[in-house]
């Protein structure tokens, strides 16, 4: 039997069903029809992941988006693993250089790891593993992602706290049932050396095992003495694969030990006119990371149209580090020689220990009221996180100079212990998302979930101290999705989110009784299917706001208020997936207008950009086999200037804002296929070898890396 014309074929776990437009539903495995299901909704089996070499992946992995990516009424980019793997992209930082709205910040004193900006609001807190949330403070490796999905918009209907400008959820790979290996040999300019493998193998019809692996050793192009080893191991076993009730064991290890960089200082109110290899820090500076992270996910078709699914998590991460940050001594002005400036280094050492438990349950259903066809998705998450620092003092650092940093000092100083904190965090979260199909042409969606969030703080110093706050929120979303036709969307939406104190897992007296902040964004936009539905193009323009930021007194510390108001007013265009199948492309562009609409104790800046958002952001890259066996590709990205503080008084002696300038960089590649198993590929970044800016914080700033060349051999069988 042929299917009709408004057949669609949708993969279902292991099975191809083909959607007829007479209700019935055929299996492709054996031919036989299957019970009739609701159109274009999925609640069994695992979603499929990324389609192999390709860019454009129509489903998300998270349950609780059950449509489409062209019928998902929210801004959704997904970076997937043949992305990465053209633009042989090994770190989270270089992932989410393939999406438009996102800008880098550097660590801080007391948290290091991936730092990043969404849509003009801190994501710090915001990085999801699989769905559970990912709280440590590590650098991510990308050896074990099929996907990086970039989720925009206030997400707490979804996932709890945070969520401000969106959230970054990396889709792990898991056991398939095919067998594989899949090995690479990376090495390149400024020392690098990475290695990964890839091995998939059945152990029986409806079980399989897979393991990834990964080690590098790097240095980082034109940032003298900077160094990164790591090591990753992720084994997983699937049982059950194809049945009515799965489950996967998996655990995630990675270990890095680094000598952190920590830039180069602010000269009055732009970065210091030196060398960008200059390093201010000691070799002996460190931060050695360890992310350990257990999950048992299963799942059960508790019927013909219910699905569950259960995740446990035990996360333990570590983190020990000492880094150097460089501080202009004294009050130089314009006249004073770089060569006579004197640099303080600020040291900052910190010991700590976080751990997460979670479990969390969902459900999709889907039934029919009347005519009307539902897909609802509940769920419920209960957590428990801690986090244990210990912040140390250190004195007597000898000091170097500006122009020319002695890199051959030996570390000395006097450490002492600071701070030694405790924190305990209990929450517990219900929810609950509805997508309401009328009328063939339109869709509801309509959201909500309840949050409490409790935080014990206690600390041990010169003056102990203790703390509680519980906060209960509520969040919501709505949506309105309108379809012209099948390959296109139009949609509105809204919704809020919120930002407690203790989000960070840390607390003051200045701010345990505060309410948390809440977020509000307004979207529209149209999405549309091209080429067979093969490349996604998406238009989204959006308004968030914060209504009541945290403020805290400059001159009093211990006076936190919710008094401040700022807004993000932007527009995104974006185009991914292939026009052809020997050219493929990803790109988007952000344009964003940020503001500080209202404050109480900065009444100055009132008017001025938020800290870490350009104006404009685009990036462009794309590949095209000119034959059968070679490929060419390349790339670019613009990232415009940014403010270091949203708040900060200008520099006195300016009269300016800290700020950053923009900067354009190019990049290229090329893969020849030896055979049909082995491939030899290119990676060139950075072509014209720029000298620009690519972290910023209010006290430092990152240079990013000089031109850099890379050759990877990969093997697959």
């Amino acid at each position: 039997m042929s299917p009709g014309r408004n057949s669609r074929l949708r993969t279902v776990g292991l099975l191809t069903l083909g959607l007829v437009g007479t209700g019935q539903v055929i299996c492709a495995k054996d031919g036989t029809f299957l019970p009739p299901i609701l159109p274009e909704v999925v609640v069994t089996g695992n979603y499929p992941t990324s389609p192999k070499d390709t860019y454009y992946s129509d489903q998300l992995s998270l349950k609780k988006y059950t449509r489409p990516q062209v019928d998902t009424p929210q801004s959704v980019t997904s970076v997937p693993r043949q992305l990465m793997d053209d633009t042989n992209a090994s770190t989270m930082r270089e992932v989410l250089k393939n999406v438009p709205g996102i800008s880098l910040a550097a660590g801080e004193g007391g948290a290091q790891g991936d730092n990043l900006t969404i849509r003009g609001f801190t994501a710090r807190n915001d990085i999801f593993l699989d769905g559970i949330r990912d709280f440590g403070s590590y650098y991510r490796d990308s050896f074990n992602w099929e996907n990086v999905e970039v989720l925009k918009g206030p997400a707490s209907v979804s996932f709890g706290r945070g969520s401000t400008g969106g959230v970054v959820n990396q889709v792990s790979k898991a056991p398939v049932k095919g067998a594989h290996l899949t090995g690479e040999e990376t090495v390149g300019t400024a020392g690098k050396q990475r290695a990964t493998l890839d091995v998939n193998e059945p152990l029986t019809n409806n079980a399989a095992i897979r393991l990834n692996v990964m080690a590098e050793s790097s240095k980082v192009a034109d940032r003298d003495i900077v160094e990164s080893r790591r090591y990753g191991i992720a084994p997983s076993l699937a049982l059950g694969m194809g049945t009515g009730t799965r489950m996967t064991l998996s655990y995630f290890y990675q270990q890095s030990d680094d000598i952190p960089d920590y830039g180069i200082p602010y000269l009055f109110n732009a970065p210091a006119p030196v060398s960008r290899h200059n390093f201010y820090g000691f070799k002996s500076d460190f931060l050695n990371t360890r992310a350990n992270v257990v999950t048992i996910k299963a799942e059960h078709d508790l019927n013909d149209v219910t699905m569950l699914t259960n995740q446990f998590r035990y996360g333990h991460y570590t983190r020990k580090m000492r880094a150097t940050e460089a501080r202009i001594a004294g009050s130089p002005t314009i006249e004073t020689p770089l060569d006579s400036i004197t640099i303080n280094r600020n040291e900052i050492n910190t010991d700590s220990t976080e751990t997460a438990f979670f479990n969390q349950f969902d459900s999709v259903s889907q039934f029919k009221t009347g005519d009307i066809e539902h897909t609802l998705v509940m769920g419920a998450e209960i957590a428990k996180e801690t986090s244990n620092p210990t912040r140390y003092t250190i004195a007597g650092v000898p000091t170097t100079g500006l122009a020319n940093p002695d890199e051959s000092q030996s570390f000395s100083g006097t450490n002492t212990a600071r701070t030694i904190t405790d924190v305990i965090s209990n929450s517990l979260g219900f929810y609950g998302i509805d997508t309401i199909k009328l009328f063939e042409q339109w869709e509801f969606t309509g959201g909500a979930r309840w949050d409490q969030f409790n935080t014990v703080y206690s600390q041990n110093a010169a003056s102990p101290s203790s703390f509680s706050a519980t906060d209960r929120f509520t969040s919501w979303r709505g949506a309105v999705t309108y379809k012209p036709v099948e390959d296109g969307s139009l949609y509105i939406g809204y919704g809020n989110s919120f930002n407690p104190s203790a989000e960070a897992l840390s607390l003051s007296a200045s701010n345990q009784g505060l309410a948390p902040e809440e977020n509000i964004t307004y979207e529209a936009g149209a999405k549309w299917e091209w080429f067979k539905k093969k490349l996604l193009t998406r238009l989204a323009i959006f308004k968030s706001e914060k209504l009541n930021a945290r403020e805290t007194d400059p001159s009093n510390s211990a006076l936190t208020v919710l008094a401040g108001n700022q807004s993000v007013i932007g527009l995104e265009l974006e185009a991914t997936g292939q026009i052809s199948e020997q050219w493929q492309v990803s790109g988007g562009y952000a344009f964003m207008r940020s503001r500080l609409e209202s404050s109480r104790f900065f009444p100055n800046a009132v008017g001025s950009p938020l800290a870490n958002v350009p104006r404009n952001t685009f990036n462009f890259w794309t590949t095209y086999r000119v034959a059968n066996n070679l490929t060419i590709g390349g790339g670019a990205n613009f990232v415009d200037s940014r403010r270091a503080s949203t708040t900060s008084p200008n520099d006195p002696t300016t009269g300016l804002p800290k700020q950053v300038p923009s900067y354009w960089v190019f990049n290229a590649m090329a893969a020849y296929d030896i055979t049909k198993s082995v491939q030899l590929q290119l990676n060139i970044y950075n072509l014209t070898d720029a000298y620009f800016i690519e972290q910023v914080h209010p006290s430092h700033l990152i240079p990013g890396e000089g031109r850099t060349a890379v050759v990877s051999m990969k093997v697959k069988l």
